[in-house]
């Protein structure tokens, strides 16, 4: 490109975003895809005007240490640098940044066009900064919330003049306090363990995940110390005309068995009485739209997955023009986004036409809204066009569930009425409840997401005859409190207003990845049990709730314009300075305990269960020092007791599933093979009489 070949230079956050863009702003048909080192950029034409739209990949940059060595601590000194100097595996970032900085050279106006949050804002100015030579400054803003051709140009068209600099502020002021945070609690810990046993492991704790986890070793707590305390309860069916139908205990606890005993021996067998029949009829409001917690905790409970899973799901659909942008925490759909426009599109596909239909012919269309407002972005709601391409099972069950429930915003509250039947029998009262809806509203936009909670009665007058045909007693404990899982542990950092709507799925993967939590129920392992309590036995600020969202308030307040940056950071090392020099006074107590911890982790992690064979020791994943090969173990062998040994797959991750083979009850493993998308289960008994069966099975076929 010569020097007069200037051109507006627009950073986009990823390659699909950046050819949407692209797409929607060039008026002369497909814009031109060109690769520099393999770095797409696309070329368009408006008005005259080139315009060059390049991606980034993400944060390119980020905050790293100013000099000095990585084996010491407190560390307040830092610089933001490219991710590849401070990020194993960021390689690719430094090919990104040179074609980006070659292409700023000829620019003669910059944009910001990722995404419009926090993050996309400081996507933005660093590349911008550092990479463009210090344009932040004469850089315009594009702000939308869906990837659709209507709303990329009308965002270009109305361009901003500047740079959103409290958001920016925000977004430098969160990732500097993290890494203050992150980078000195971690490499404590770290280095505390490390000094002792003379031996590396990676741990680490942060602002946010330091209390995250102590909810979860709080929980743990409460469960293992639960007392069970006996108690009682009366189970019985009554029978009306040819159905039996199950009827409630005045009491739900019976605090003796000779009571519940005495109950069931007064009631069994013998006819009650109806004493009253109560009819009550209430409206069931139409759900609020998403935002993306609340489309998380439903995914959750629809399909299992968890949130970051959702949250990826998500952000493909939008990349897709599918969905508007789902990193939001706004409850509200405003009438800016058109309606009508929506649902007109969403009826070109067949299976949502009769619903859109109806919706359309309402002379008003009024959403029900919840309370929660982003002032960047709108609630989750899908753009109205559709897959260009088939979506992946996962992707069509997230858009199908926003499409339903946009739907559903919009829908009358459902009618219902329940039926309360009071029964009277040897002078005790049982009650039979019973459900209907009478008018569908929401519910018929909803389906199939909504639980059927019908519970239909026949028609039952005042002295009608009830047969207690079965009446038993039911011998119970008083259950411990339940463990979090991935949604419900989500909405307690969002009630605890610690983490934000874009980290906490992360800092929940994070837990994972450290080996703090395992399996699916988030069970608490020993490590992260012993790194919650050497917190709280030596520094317990680290995992303080109060501190964090006392920091989160103060960022919120940057981001409103309502604080300083400079002010909260100095705020955030004086907090810090302390907790680093308790920790440090300490440092060979808390070496020690972390090291046991670590060491008891090591055998956790390749405990199978109890050995079948010699059913003293515990089969253990093990590696051979001559052959390098993994193979199953027991623990006896070292004494000489047992020589159990099963191979394994090689080349592949193998743990221990916690779990016994339905056919053996041998111990299983999960393996995961690199470069394969799913793991499975294996029993590895090489005489599991399933693996018999599987035999015969295809010898039979053959």
């Amino acid at each position: 490109m010569g020097e007069k070949d200037t051109y507006t230079l627009i950073i986009a956050e990823k390659p699909d975003a950046a050819l949407r863009i692209a797409q929607a702003l060039n008026a002369k048909g497909k814009p031109q895809k060109t690769v520099k080192r393999k770095v797409p950029c696309f070329e368009a034409e408006r008005k005259g005007k080139k315009i060059i739209v390049v991606p980034a990949l993400g944060h390119l940059y980020t905050v790293a240490q100013e000099g000095g060595e990585r084996d010491y601590y407190p560390v307040f000194n830092f610089r933001w640098v490219p991710k590849y100097v401070a990020a194993r595996g960021a390689k690719q970032a430094e090919v990104w940044l040179k074609v980006i900085s070659e292409l700023a050279k000829n620019a003669c106006e910059f944009v910001n066009a990722c995404d419009y949050d926090i993050e996309g804002s400081l996507i933005g100015y660093t590349i911008l900064k550092y990479a463009c030579n210090n344009h932040e400054n004469d850089a315009k803003r594009m702000r939308y919330s869906t990837l659709t051709k209507e709303e990329l140009e009308k965002a270009y068209q109305n361009l901003m003049p500047n740079l959103d600099f409290p958001l920016v502020s925000a977004g430098r002021t969160r990732h500097e306090v993290d890494w203050l945070y992150g980078i000195n609690l971690s490499r404590a810990l770290t280095l505390a363990a490390a000094r002792w046993s003379k031996k590396y492991f990676t741990l680490s704790t942060g602002r946010v995940q330091g209390p995250t986890l102590k909810f979860l070793v709080d929980r743990e707590k409460e469960i293992q110390s639960h007392v069970p305390i006996p108690f009682w309860s009366i189970k019985a069916f009554g029978k009306i005309g040819d159905t039996l139908y199950e009827l409630k205990f005045e009491k739900e606890k019976i605090d003796t068995k000779v009571e519940a005993d005495k109950i069931v021996e007064a009631c069994h067998g013998k006819t009650g009485v109806v004493q009253d029949v109560e009819l009550k009829e209430f409206r069931q409001m139409p759900p609020i739209p998403f935002d993306v917690g609340g489309l998380q905790t439903e995914a959750y409970r629809l399909f299992g997955f968890t949130p970051s899973r959702t949250l990826g799901i998500a952000e493909r659909l939008y990349l897709r023009a599918l969905i508007s942008y789902p990193r939001t925490s706004s409850q509200k759909v405003p009438p800016v986004i058109n309606y009508r426009e929506i649902f007109n599109s969403l009826s070109h596909e067949k299976m949502y036409k009769p619903l859109t239909s109806e919706l359309l012919a309402q002379t008003i269309l009024r959403p029900h809204e919840g309370e929660k407002e982003d002032p960047a972005h709108p609630a989750i709601y899908p753009t109205g066009a559709l897959p260009e391409k088939p979506l992946e099972a996962d992707e069509q069950k997230i858009f199908d569930l926003v499409v339903r429930r946009f739907m559903a915003v919009f829908g009358e509250p459902a009618l219902k009425q329940t039926v309360k039947v009071t029964i009277g029998i040897a002078g005790y009262t049982f009650y039979l409840y019973g459900r209907r809806t009478l008018k569908d509203g929401w519910l018929r936009y909803y389906t199939p997401y909504v639980k059927s909670d019908e519970m239909i009665l026949p028609p039952i007058e005042t002295g009608k005859k009830v047969l207690f045909e079965d009446v038993t007693r039911e011998d119970k404990f008083t259950p411990p409190p339940p463990r979090y899982n991935p949604s419900s542990l989500l909405k307690l950092m969002e009630d605890q207003a610690i983490g934000t709507k874009a980290t906490r799925a992360e800092i929940i993967d994070t837990l994972f990845d450290r080996k703090y939590i395992q399996d699916s129920r988030m069970l608490v392992t020993d490590l992260g049990f012993y790194v919650i309590d050497t917190l709280e036995k030596y520094c317990k600020g680290i995992i303080s709730v109060e501190l964090t969202r006392e920091l989160e308030e103060k960022m919120e307040k940057i981001e409103a314009g309502e604080e300083d940056r400079e002010n909260v950071l100095a705020d955030a090392i004086s907090k810090l300075k302390p907790i680093l020099e308790e920790f440090k006074s300490r440092e060979k107590d808390i070496g020690r305990d972390l090291s046991e911890a670590i060491k008891n982790a090591r055998i956790q992690e390749r405990t199978i269960g109890p050995c079948p064979i010699c059913g003293t020791g515990k089969l253990l994943i093990l590696r051979s020092r001559r052959t390098r090969k993994q193979f199953v173990g027991c623990s006896n062998f070292f004494k000489h007791l047992c020589n159990a040994g099963f191979p394994l797959p090689q080349k592949a991750l193998v743990r221990p599933l916690k779990r016994n083979c339905s056919a053996c009850r041998w111990p299983m493993v999960l393996v995961r093979i690199y470069g394969r998308r799913r793991p499975w289960n294996l029993c590895f008994n090489p005489n599991c009489p399933a693996k018999g069966e599987m035999k015969n099975a295809v010898s039979n076929l053959q």
